[in-house]
């Protein structure tokens, strides 16, 4: 295998917000990719089921299939990404990083790369008429940017079952029919962008069976994005401690090869030998049992609580920490409501 090294620069440009008017909020926000914000990101999202190669690999199939000309009436794809489950398990987060991570990969064909982001409750106006002309410009803005064939643009639409709600309480009388209206223009611009070559849209919802069924038809990939296993929450509190370690905040363990902790499945590999596994590495099993059921976000959060639970903070002692750790996620997952 060859490998292949991209060379980027990284813009350090924040997102370009668009306001809204009357007060609402902001109907999307723009980045430039490559963007300084997202750096590392992609390899800060931990999870199991190969999800992330399979996105990389769907990206480049769809990019191919139309570079290539394949005739869209014979064989279909829209280039759509819907990304579902609970909160807090990074599906947002994964959207842009893999905007960020094809933006590099894709720079020698698509040299400028824009990532646009909609909330789709921005989209619905308190005053109905003036939502339609909200995904008008919107459309309009991204229409302007794929026209560029050098361009590659991301279009991610969070909490997309927002639509599904719009488009129920509309037939349902018990909001103006404009929504539905809205929602049936956003589709019909979405289908439009399928004879762009240079988009492609990632869309994210929270309540997977509120998910709009003509918007489900139209996703290429539908990935259920779940809470974290035991195996990825520790892979991700090893990335905490571990980056706690090199920043100083706690020492090393005792017996540790410099900064770098064991893997879970090197654990998994001296299952039947416990006296082979390092005690750091037992305590960090035992944390990582202690937070099933919080959300990768949380477990993010946790190392932090865990040092801010401590008696002394100026305390380096890895033992101190780990042990704070345990009973900092035993805390959080008892206080989670019901």
């Amino acid at each position: 295998v060859k490998p292949v090294v991209h060379a980027f620069q990284l813009t350090e440009e924040g997102p370009c917000e668009e306001l809204g008017s009357d007060g609402q909020p902001a109907s999307f926000n723009e980045w430039i990719l490559p963007a300084k914000e997202f750096d590392g990101l992609w390899e800060s999202l931990i999870y199991e089921s190969g999800l992330k190669q399979r996105l990389i690999r769907y990206a480049a199939s769809a990019l191919l299939f139309t570079q290539k000309g394949v005739n869209p009436n014979l064989v279909s794809w829209n280039r759509i990404i819907l990304l579902h489950g609970p909160p807090g398990t990074g599906k947002t987060s994964l959207c842009k990083a893999l905007a960020q991570k094809l933006s590099i990969r894709c720079n020698s064909r698509y040299p400028h790369c824009q990532l646009i982001e909609v909330n789709a409750h921005s989209l619905f106006s308190k005053w109905f008429s003036e939502s339609g002309k909200l995904v008008a410009k919107l459309f309009q803005k991204i229409q302007e940017m794929v026209e560029e064939d050098n361009n590659l643009v991301f279009v991610l639409i969070d909490e997309v079952e927002s639509l599904a709600a719009a488009r129920k309480a509309a037939l349902s009388g018990s909001e103006p029919s404009d929504s539905i209206r809205v929602v049936n223009a956003l589709l019909t611009q979405m289908d439009k962008l399928k004879s762009a070559p240079n988009v492609i849209i990632l869309t994210t919802s929270n309540i997977t069976t509120a998910i709009d069924v003509a918007f489900v038809d139209r996703a290429d990939i539908k990935a259920y994005v779940g809470p974290p296993t035991l195996h990825v929450r520790y892979e991700i509190l090893r990335s905490c401690v571990e980056e706690l370690i090199c920043k100083g905040i706690i020492s090393s363990f005792q017996g540790c090869d410099g900064l770098s902790i064991p893997s879970f499945s090197s654990m998994k590999e001296k299952v039947h030998d416990t006296d082979a596994v390092p005690w750091f590495c037992k305590q960090l099993i035992e944390a990582a049992q202690a937070c099933e059921g919080l959300s990768g976000r949380s477990l993010r959060k946790l190392p932090f609580l865990a040092h801010a639970a401590l008696a002394d903070p100026n305390s380096h002692d890895p033992i101190n920490f780990l042990c704070a750790m345990i009973e900092t996620a035993k805390r959080e997952k008892s206080e989670q409501p019901e």
